[in-house]
């Protein structure tokens, strides 16, 4: 396991305290599960994905994620539709692992609010969560 300074934790980026991650582009947010999560689950060997097409509300469960150790669910940090899930991980889930800004992602959504962005966490917000 890292250490929490050994963290990657992007910048650019918003994160809950159930270790997700949220970033707006244009008009739709993309979701994952950030560096912690991964390192915390381990080897991760399935993604269980929403259907396009699904509506979320904040903190509802939208899948989950599974390793070797434990399986973990994934809670919407912003409610929207889903309009694109990373179907990749169907066959190569272990790129939350890898690369879980980038490649790893999970869903994209279409957001109610945007605003509800703000009631996230910045990275320096979160790494003193995580400190306690």
């Amino acid at each position: 396991m890292k250490e929490i300074n050994d963290l990657n934790l992007a910048d650019d980026v918003k994160y809950t305290k159930d270790h997700e991650w949220a970033k707006l582009s244009g008009d739709t947010v993309t979701i994952g599960i950030n560096d912690y999560a991964q390192d915390q689950l381990g080897e991760i060997v399935f993604v269980e994905l929403p259907e396009i097409g699904d509506t979320f509300s904040i903190g509802d469960e939208f899948g989950s994620v599974e390793s070797v150790k434990a399986v973990s669910e994934i809670y919407i940090p912003i409610s929207g539709e889903v309009v694109k899930i990373n179907e990749s991980l169907e066959d190569s889930p272990e790129m939350v692992n890898e690369s879980c800004y980038d490649n790893g992602w999970i869903i994209k959504i279409k957001p109610d609010d945007v605003s509800q962005l703000d009631n996230l966490m910045d990275k320096a917000a979160y790494l003193e969560m995580l400190k306690g």
